[in-house]
């Protein structure tokens, strides 16, 4: 169980942010990139609904959503529109019309059933939409995600634009541990011509920026 956060100070949460972007600036000199690339993305998982507002006011601009329910609820609440949403959790087929007026971007296409629902719904998406296809690189059994080889087919299939690619690279205490899948996703962008790459969460995001990261997925790292 995640451990929702009642009570938000959005200066803590300013100071936050301004810590993490010092850290992606320093991974993007250690790899020749420009720090203005990379957004940053808080999960709004911990998060209390009511407290979406402070988001805002800290600074928050680009905000991720894992589950349906949880997105409408704090979508609606006043402020919410100072932020980007975004839908970042598993994504069940029938779950598609109720977040396609809600967001702009899904990071977690990643099978049939949900391409289906997308080009059925179509009426329903934000006119910016687009998507990221959910890569499991590593080929572990328990993530989510489509093999690399499937990539091309569902770039065919997906009836709306593809911006990139999104992974979860295997649980690993050390986040160097992470770096070969990194580098292995954005290789597969770099083949098929995609340029958003959703990699790296609080423990490893500094690897990912090194590795090719365009967005980065915080939690903890923001809010705790």
């Amino acid at each position: 169980m995640v451990d929702v956060i009642q009570e938000i100070d959005a200066g803590q949460v300013a100071v936050r942010l301004a810590a993490v972007r010092e850290r992606i600036a320093a991974a993007c000199a250690r790899a020749g990139r420009d720090p203005d690339t990379v957004d940053v993305l808080l999960a709004t998982k911990y998060v209390a609904a009511d407290q979406t507002a402070k988001l805002a006011e800290a600074g928050i601009r680009l905000a991720g959503e894992n589950r349906a329910q949880s997105l409408v609820e704090k979508v609606g609440q006043p402020g919410a529109e100072a932020l980007r949403w975004e839908f970042i959790g598993h994504l069940q087929s029938r779950k598609v019309p109720e977040i396609l007026p809600l967001v702009s971007r899904i990071h977690s296409v990643s099978s049939d059933s949900v391409l289906q629902r997308l080009e059925r719904h179509a009426d329903l998406a934000r006119p910016e939409l687009d998507v990221l296809i959910e890569v499991n690189v590593s080929g572990e059994d328990a993530k989510s995600g489509i093999a690399p080889a499937e990539l091309a087919g569902v770039l065919e299939r997906c009836p709306v634009p593809v911006a990139g690619l999104m992974t979860m690279p295997p649980h690993a205490e050390d986040p160097e541990d992470s770096r070969r899948w990194f580098a292995a996703l954005r290789e597969l962008a770099g083949e098929h011509g995609l340029g958003v790459l959703s990699m790296g969460t609080t423990q490893d995001f500094e690897v990912a920026v090194e590795e090719g990261a365009t967005v980065v997925r915080l939690g903890s790292a923001l809010v705790r």
